[in-house]
């Protein structure tokens, strides 16, 4: 059944009682500290987990924390972990009655072309690679773009160094390293068991609303159980047949940083398409192509075999690299297809 489609009355009255809802949700976060024995009463919330139709909410009321299963009205469209939300209490769950604008989002298309957001409401996103499972370059670059898209910092976890065992595994890793310092991303090494690189990763997390992507198995659950004590997330080995990891988180959840801040810990992601994006949109996504978009010799040039071409010589100039080159073309080919 496909779903009813709403007037612009009707939009415009669920935006409005929304709004009040908003409005006076913040009237009393200003007035004196909430009767914890009150129920029902509109009040802000932070999405933390979600859970297929329903999410869990904290609420901080003073010096208590309150965590609570909600289920969401189905005009709110979907809700991911990191929204900010107005719920009432309820038994046994509680109500989600409106939702705050997202300040930022990450999104990915579902297997239908249809986007599904990942998380909201977050500054920084660490894309974790490791040795093993062999890093997936052109992943790495998908997430770069969507973050440049979308205005969120990026940074690179190198992390499981303490697996590098042998020559080819060092000369990846370094080729890693030196491509993207060279482009000035936040390149961070670690490894969980050795303790190196947390240091690091705390100070760039500090103060901010973090998300960890990658694939399957590099460790990202690890590194939260490594930055967060007594945390204890459930971690899994590589399997032996194909060196890929196993999934072990089955949905975003939001954990709270002890030097300010939170993170997100995503479930395992192999794939990332961005055929939601158009091609300017892709090549605005690679930093380094920045001062030579426009000053194409043709105004409609698609920068592959064009006379007069600046994305093309720039390349021949090495001002980008074969392997970014090669990254944008695999990426501009997909969405041809």
């Amino acid at each position: 059944m496909s779903k009813r489609k709403l007037t612009r009355r009707q939009a415009w009255r669920i935006e409005k009682i929304q709004q009040e809802r908003i409005a006076r949700a913040k009237k009393r976060s200003t007035q004196a500290e909430i009767d914890l024995g009150k129920l029902g009463q509109e009040q802000n919330g932070l999405v933390i987990a979600h859970f297929g139709t329903q999410v869990e909410v904290e609420t901080k009321l003073g010096q208590h924390t309150i965590r609570k299963r909600c289920h969401f009205r189905s005009n709110l469209g979907s809700l991911v972990t990191g929204d900010r939300v107005i719920w009432c209490d309820g038994d046994p769950t509680g109500v989600i009655v409106a939702v705050q604008e997202r300040e930022s989002e990450l999104c990915r298309p579902d297997p239908y072309g249809d986007l599904k957001a990942v998380a909201a409401n977050i500054d920084r996103i660490l894309i974790v690679v490791a040795p093993l499972p062999k890093p997936h370059t052109q992943l790495v670059d998908r997430y770069l773009v969507a973050a440049e898209t979308v205005g969120i910092k990026p940074a690179l976890v190198i992390n499981k160094m303490d697996l590098i065992d042998d020559a080819e595994q060092h000369e990846v890793i370094k080729g890693f390293i030196e491509l993207y310092t060279s482009l000035d991303y936040e390149v961070i090494t670690a490894s969980t068991k050795k303790g190196h690189g947390l240091d690091d990763l705390s100070y760039f997390l500090t103060g901010h609303t973090s998300i960890f992507v990658g694939q399957s198995g590099v460790g990202k659950s690890s590194l939260i159980n490594s930055l967060i004590p007594n945390l204890a997330l459930q971690v899994g080995d590589l399997s032996s047949a194909n060196q890929k990891g196993t999934h072990t988180t089955t949905t975003a959840q939001l954990f709270h940083f002890p030097q300010e801040g939170h993170l997100i810990d995503s479930p395992g992601i192999r794939e990332f398409g961005l055929w939601h994006m158009s091609e300017e949109q892709i090549i605005e996504g690679f930093i380094e192509f920045r001062p030579y978009i426009g000053h194409c010799k043709f105004r409609d040039c698609q920068h592959r075999k064009e006379p007069g071409c600046a994305i093309q010589q720039a390349h021949k100039d090495d001002h980008i690299s074969d392997y970014r080159m090669q990254s944008y073309e695999a990426l501009r080919d997909q969405l041809d297809q």
